[in-house]
């Protein structure tokens, strides 16, 4: 099964803003990041397509699919519970130290660790590959995608940060 492995367009938020699940919308530039990703799947006959229920992934997934979409909680990104729409240089938490440290395990306040969301996108993942599906679209988050990526690789989540993630990216990967 071929994923192809959708990062929503750039967000109409602040830099340095934590913003995880909170349901920010896409940029301004929304219409010309949406058309060059539409370009790059052309000709693609997706057997299936899933998305973040988040508005960012919502959006762009009608922009290049119309319908068809199956959304899905578990394809959200982290949630950083109390520190959603706070500046990241701004939070005094105590935990944010440990959490820094520890981001695969330790959650954030009110919210979830990294592990806690890998759980959650591998049982997604677990669940797909029992279908007979060739072309998968995933529409979703940096996150996201990286836990799939980390799943895909059999790599250690402590490590899934070292490969940047740009907004709008697509990435081909066989599960």
């Amino acid at each position: 099964m071929q994923l192809y492995l959708i990062r929503h367009t750039k967000v109409a938020v602040e830099p340095g803003i934590c913003y995880g699940q909170s349901d920010v919308e896409p940029a301004g530039t929304f219409q010309e990041e949406a058309e060059i990703i539409k370009k790059q799947i052309s000709g693609i006959q997706f057997d299936k397509i899933y998305s973040s229920p988040l508005s960012r992934c919502k959006k762009l997934s009608e922009h290049l699919f119309g319908s068809g979409i199956k959304y899905d909680d578990r394809l959200m990104e982290l949630n950083f519970g109390d520190w959603e729409l706070q500046k990241w240089n701004e939070l005094k938490n105590p935990t944010v130290d440990e959490w820094m440290n520890d981001f695969v395990n330790v959650p954030c306040p009110n919210g979830e660790s990294f592990n806690g969301m890998y759980q959650r996108i591998k049982s997604f993942l677990a669940e797909i590959q029992e279908q007979k599906s060739d072309h998968v679209a995933i529409i979703s988050h940096g996150g996201t995608m990286r836990c799939i990526l980390a799943y895909i690789n059999n790599e250690e989540l402590k490590d899934a940060f070292k490969r940047e993630i740009e907004y709008g990216e697509t990435i081909t990967v066989q599960l």
